[in-house]
């Protein structure tokens, strides 16, 4: 990268990327590395992908009016005990979360504020 390249400023910035200034409640981050891939990850984020669109809650270039953005991500350390959920900006680590767990996660926790407990592995703050 340029070092002496000025960056845009925050409104060009805007402009570009519209998730800037959407109001996002919460992300859903799940882990599709190679043990929660293992695990069947990849079935658990199709799950909470067609779940949300379905609650037009999945914030996406479909629906830039949904709350929630559901992204993948890598190793979170749960390897063994996957797939890993991650709920920010609650704080939430969920393991062994399978597809038909979802329902119940986006009804009682992204709808409802209280997490699944009998899934919560850790907790911050």
């Amino acid at each position: 990268m340029d070092e002496h390249r000025p960056l845009p400023a925050p409104d060009e910035d805007a402009s570009l990327s519209p998730i800037i200034r959407h109001p996002l409640q919460r992300q859903v981050l799940v882990c599709t590395a190679k043990s929660c891939a293992a695990n069947g990850s990849e079935a658990v984020l199709e799950a909470f992908k067609a779940r949300l669109t379905e609650e037009q809650l999945l914030f996406f270039k479909g629906n830039r009016e949904g709350a929630i953005q559901c992204i993948t991500c890598g190793s979170v350390g749960f390897c063994a005990i996957g797939p890993a959920v991650l709920v920010y900006p609650d704080g939430v680590w969920y393991a062994h979360v399978r597809p038909e767990d979802v329902p119940e996660i986006v009804e009682s926790h992204l709808k409802g504020g209280v997490p699944v407990a009998r899934l919560v592995r850790k907790q911050l703050g």
